[in-house]
């Protein structure tokens, strides 16, 4: 527990703020409307117009939505699944959920029937959050095949108002219905308020499911507020923040960052327009905290690249010239040395000239806290943002313990490290090699699966299924998944995982599967990434007419293979890679090859590619592969083409 004084007047005056765990997000809600009434709890663009909801707003929509859903049959143990992308109104439903003792389920946009189906018989769901006409037309298709569902709450009435479906409800009405609950009984508001417990449910998120289904993992308050209270004491975060609430709300860390410390911490949560318009309104933003992936932040970088190349010769002289002497600093300073006099000048100097105005373009300007996770992140690219004045740290966290369990300090990050376990965590490196975490923030279960439950969890300590060790002086080291442990013909030791992300530390290389296992040489199906290998190509002169002519190209080959002979150059010799196919599409979620997260699925990737595994280890030079395909329509085709095995 830790308690803060927080100015909550324009006069100065503050009021202790208390980060403990035996409350509710909903009862911190109501306190931050009662302190924070008339401040900006959510932002959202909406037609190109910042739309402001203030703490006692979202408060009365929480409340409404709850009073609303409870006298449509909502109840305990309910589930509600959430389908859309980011939007407050989504956001509320989940805390109304919560305040009710149900399950808010949220579930990714492009979740395909299948997903959603499971997702749907996995608890008891009837009530649905759809975002728009395309959502409520997957759950109404649901419904005609025999899903059980007696409410469909949609946010866009955009094609809807003509729907003859009698369960459907507008967030309109059910506001109505709630409010008018709420003017008739004026008691319901503290009841409902108080009905919450702190071992109840919060959120009801999933496993990234990448060696079978997604587990169902419920977060309680408690849990919650533990890793959001870990993470403050660590100092990923502070009262306060500026964020974009971009990342997908059936993520753990969406729920954790936006609305576990959103509400905890008094955020200002910002909401882009689209998923198109993020790097728009994030310059608009400039928001104080940022979480990314690593693939966001090379996208980023890409940007930057490509926005120089197309410079005038006095810019690009210049860029060139302060970001070499900044990344000399940089590797100096991750080495431990200490800047020279001339390169601290020209840093002030390059802030002024360069970095400053690339930082206002990319609206990093008052960027406190950058983070990356999920993924080991390129060296090059690390570097890259701390040199440009962003101090990018690495965090490590999992769904099964409120996605906080690691991160890195802002004066001591490492390569190679994701950083100190955060107060409030305790971990220990079991037998096997496995990290085990111990934490208030870690989860009681998976919903229903006892044999997963017992696997999981051993005497308290979390079984992370992540292999790593920890350094002398406490920074942890996280190698990959345990089960990937993988070992050669020759008896070489390797986890996939680890040489598939230094691949994907090129710009150029988006996925990779490494083989080998009980094989006597190590090979890789990589996919290219299409768009700045695509501008790559334009640059050159090279034309090409889709994604699977231009991962042929043999420029394009020459590419990949060089960046195949970078990562060769760090790896023991039984362990580098001999061969590489070229895929012809993308590793795709849709077609269940990598999760939602972008994940790997190993055993589908193995057994749907095996004739080209086959034909590397066969000796052969090209292989005719047919590759299925999934169209946003949900029909599923084929794509045909021959593949060339490239020898290293």
């Amino acid at each position: 527990m830790q308690r803060t004084d927080i100015d909550t007047t324009k006069g100065g005056s503050t009021t202790t703020w208390d980060l403990g765990t035996d409350t509710t997000l909903i009862r911190i809600l109501a306190r931050n409307a009662e302190l924070l009434g008339h401040r900006v709890a959510m932002r959202e663009k909406n037609l190109g117009i910042w739309q402001e909801t203030t703490w006692s707003q979202m408060l009365d929509a929480t409340l409404a939505c709850a009073a609303g859903m409870e006298s449509l049959g909502f109840g305990a143990e309910d589930a509600l699944l959430v389908l859309g992308d980011n939007r407050p109104r989504l956001y509320i439903g989940m805390l109304a959920a919560g305040m009710l003792g149900g399950y808010a389920m949220p579930v990714y946009p492009d979740a395909t029937h299948d997903e959603i189906h499971h997702f749907m018989h996995e608890a008891n769901v009837r009530f649905v959050l759809a975002e728009d006409q395309e959502q409520v037309d997957k759950v109404l298709d649901l419904g005609d095949q025999g899903a059980t569902i007696s409410n469909i709450i949609y946010d866009e009435p955009r094609g809807l108002t003509s729907y003859p479906n009698p369960g459907l409800v507008s967030w309109e009405k059910l506001q109505a219905i709630g409010a008018d609950l709420l003017r008739a009984e004026p008691k319901l508001r503290n009841v409902l308020i108080e009905r919450a417990r702190p071992e109840g449910p919060a959120v009801f998120v999933h496993s990234s499911g990448t060696t079978g289904k997604p587990k169902g993992v419920v977060l309680s308050h408690r849990n919650l507020l533990a890793g959001v209270g870990n993470a403050h004491r660590g100092g990923a975060f502070t009262f306060g923040e500026d964020i974009l609430a971009y990342l997908p709300m059936a993520w753990v860390g969406d729920f954790a960052i936006t609305v576990g410390a959103g509400v905890a911490l008094h955020f200002t949560i910002n909401i882009p327009e689209r998923q198109e318009t993020v790097l728009h309104d994030l310059r608009e933003v400039a928001p104080t905290f940022y979480l990314a992936a690593p693939r966001s932040w090379d996208n980023m970088l890409t940007t930057i690249q490509v926005r120089m190349e197309d410079s005038t010769p006095l810019k690009k002289w210049l860029y060139d010239v302060f970001m070499n002497s900044a990344l000399a600093a940089e590797r100096r300073k991750l080495e431990g040395k200490q800047s020279s006099l001339k390169e601290r000048l020209m840093r002030q100097l390059g802030e002024w000239l360069i970095f400053g105005p690339i930082k206002d373009q990319l609206g990093l300007t008052r960027l406190r806290n950058a983070f990356t996770g999920g993924e080991a992140i390129g060296e090059d690219t690390f570097v890259f943002y701390r040199a440009l004045g962003v101090k990018l740290r690495q965090f490590y966290g999992q769904t099964e313990s409120s996605a906080f369990n690691a991160l890195q300090d802002t004066e001591e990050v490492r390569l190679h490290t994701v950083g100190r376990p955060l107060p409030g965590v305790e971990v220990k490196i079991g037998d096997n090699g496995e990290i085990m975490v111990r934490s208030g923030s870690v989860f009681s279960g998976y919903y229903k699966l006892e044999n997963a439950t017992r696997e999981a969890l051993e005497d308290g300590w979390l079984r992370t299924g992540d292999a790593g060790y920890v350094e002398p002086d406490g920074h942890m080291v996280v190698l990959g998944r345990l089960s990937e442990v993988v070992h050669t013909a020759k008896g070489e030791r390797y986890i996939p995982n680890y040489i598939e992300n230094r691949l994907k530390f090129s710009p150029y290389i988006k996925d990779v599967a490494v083989l080998g296992s009980g094989r006597d040489t190590l090979a890789a199906i990589i996919c290219i990434d299409k768009e700045p290998v695509g501008h790559w190509a334009e640059v050159r002169g090279i034309s090409y007419m889709s994604y699977a002519d231009l991962s042929q190209n043999p420029e394009v080959i020459e590419l990949v293979t060089a960046a195949v002979k970078r990562v060769n150059s760090i790896l023991p010799d039984g362990l580098k890679l001999h061969h590489f196919v070229s895929l012809h599409k993308e590793f795709d979620p849709d077609d269940g090859e990598v999760t939602r997260t972008r994940k790997l699925r190993r055993n589908v990737v193995e057994e749907r590619y095996a004739p080209i595994i086959d034909a590397i280890y066969g000796g052969q030079k090209t292989v005719t592969m047919k590759a299925q395909i999934t169209y946003e329509s949900g029909e599923v085709g084929t794509i045909e083409r021959q593949l060339s095995v490239q020898e290293i």
